[in-house]
């Protein structure tokens, strides 16, 4: 699983493989789930993620000591 932020459009992208995405299917206006031709999901991308509530999280050089 990848997961990679792009902060100037407040966008989440979450990827769970590399498979061809063969169809894309809305969840709501800002959830967008990407599926490979075996029904498996290949990517999740929500716009206006810190807005939606489902920022923040930790990665990488961000995290904080308890």
């Amino acid at each position: 699983m990848k997961t990679t932020y792009y902060p100037q459009d407040d966008i989440l992208e979450i990827q769970f493989g590399d498979k061809p995405i063969v169809r894309e299917i809305s969840q709501d206006w800002n959830v967008n789930v990407s599926y490979a031709a075996d029904d498996s999901i290949v990517e999740i991308v929500i716009l206006d993620a810190i807005k939606s509530g489902f920022m923040p999280f930790h990665s990488g050089g961000e995290r904080q000591a308890a």
